[in-house]
């Protein structure tokens, strides 16, 4: 049995549904962080899966520079989530919907 183009579109699909339905169930603000990483590694699957397909470097090329922006993104994140952690001592998505003490 080969793998296919399809196995892999399968696969970044269930990765990104998977984020998606995380996403918005989880209220915790640092599960909802990972799973916005989940989809985005699920649409990083798709891209790199078309770019081979295609043989074009197009697809790989923009995947290297979304993992960038999302290793930054990932830092900055983490320090909110932790800054947000020290000042309110809870990582609920409802309480922070109202930004003072």
């Amino acid at each position: 049995m080969t793998i296919t183009l399809e196995h892999y579109i399968l696969l970044g699909s269930l990765l990104f549904f998977v984020g998606m339905a995380g996403f918005l169930i989880r209220r915790n603000v640092f599960l909802m962080f990972m799973c916005i990483e989940l989809m985005m590694n699920g649409v990083n699957i798709c891209f790199v899966s078309f770019s081979h397909y295609y043989h074009n470097l197009s697809g790989q090329v923009f995947v290297l520079f979304v993992m960038t922006v999302a290793a930054a993104e990932a830092a900055v994140g983490l320090a909110i989530i932790l800054t947000l952690y020290r000042n309110r001592e809870t990582l609920n998505a409802d309480e922070f919907r109202l930004m003072k003490h």
